[in-house]
Order: structure tokens, then C-alpha cells, then sequence
């Protein structure tokens, strides 16, 4: 009983958060480096960060794909990223 209570508070916890996403997280969607990223959220156009954390800013992912669309940047897993 116990077990099923903490899976579900964890999945619950993870739902909660799987939309938040750091510069490593937008590199690997955007299939840029690191260093590209901190260029692309010194734009004037990029969307603002959820929270400034200890380790670094936090952003919604649904705010950073909308942004990489209306750049006609491709998103990694997306119909729109180009094949491998």
C-alpha cells in the first residue's frame, strides 16, 4: 500500500515538473551546444525564464518550442526535425 502511495506521489511530482527545462535540456531539443543556447537567451525575443534557480534559469518548455517554431528552428523529435 505504502509503495503504490509513493509511486504515485512521484509520478504526480514528475508530471508536475517535466514541462521545466534548463540550457542542456533546450540544447539537445534544439540540437545546439551548450554555448548556443547562452547566446540564443541573451535575445531580445527569447521568452523570459519561470524561475532563476541556484543552478541556473528554468524555462517552460511549451514557451521555448513556440519560440523555436516562430524561428523555423527544428525541434528535436518533432515532424519538423530534419532525419539522422
Amino acid at each position: 500500500m505504502i509503495t503504490s502511495q509513493v509511486t504515485t506521489i512521484i509520478k504526480t511530482m514528475v508530471t508536475a515538473v517535466h514541462h521545466l527545462m534548463g540550457s542542456a535540456e533546450i540544447g539537445r531539443m534544439l540540437g545546439v551546444s551548450r554555448q548556443r543556447v547562452q547566446q540564443l537567451i541573451k535575445r531580445a525575443d527569447w521568452p523570459a525564464p519561470e524561475v532563476t534557480l541556484e543552478m541556473g534559469k528554468v524555462w517552460d518548455r511549451h514557451k521555448i518550442e513556440a519560440w523555436a517554431r516562430e524561428h523555423g528552428r527544428p525541434i528535436a523529435g518533432s515532424e519538423d526535425a530534419p532525419e539522422s
